[in-house]
């Protein structure tokens, strides 16, 4: 398999959906806890998300799971989460613990709210360059990442109109 693109090797990279409000609120949540800068961030709608997924095998124009990308293999839903949860300080790395219930049973809660976060959670009508603080985490070019509409000094791009 050829080398993920936009990726050093060892890197770890979170695709969220940066228009839905609960995926951002999640990027925030990584930004604020990742002391060490484990964790890179891309949005999928920017270039660089675009190009992870297709490198990834996964669809362009929908898409309703987290995907982590770490050494040349690509975690989803659950274990996606439980990848990350590793990356961080303590005591988040403990909620691995709960690898212990079935994949199934995991990713089956996973999904529902994953295919209803738009109307549990929102969505944002455009997505916003994030400050100058947080870009250093946005794989580079990654500035069509939105960080939700209360990030400081931002600026915001207009999406096209929802399908």
């Amino acid at each position: 398999m050829s080398p993920a693109p936009f990726l050093k090797p060892g890197e770890c990279v979170v695709l969220f959906d940066g228009v839905c409000k609960l995926c951002n609120g999640w990027a925030k949540f990584l930004i604020r806890h990742d002391h060490a800068h484990r964790v890179r961030l891309a949005a999928v709608q920017s270039p660089e998300g675009q190009a992870l997924l297709a490198w990834a095998g996964l669809p362009l124009d929908q898409f309703d799971t987290m995907a982590v990308i770490e050494d040349q293999r690509t975690y989803y839903r659950s274990d996606a989460f439980f990848k990350v949860m590793g990356h961080l300080p303590a005591p988040w790395p403990w909620l691995k613990v709960f690898r212990i219930v079935p994949r199934f049973v995991r990713d089956w809660a996973y999904d529902r709210i994953a295919l209803n976060r738009y109307r549990l959670f929102g969505r944002y009508d455009a997505c916003l360059v994030p400050t100058p603080d947080h870009l250093r985490r946005f794989l580079k070019g990654d500035v069509g990442a939105g960080l939700g509409r209360d990030a400081a000094n931002s600026v915001s791009i207009a999406l096209p109109p929802r399908a």
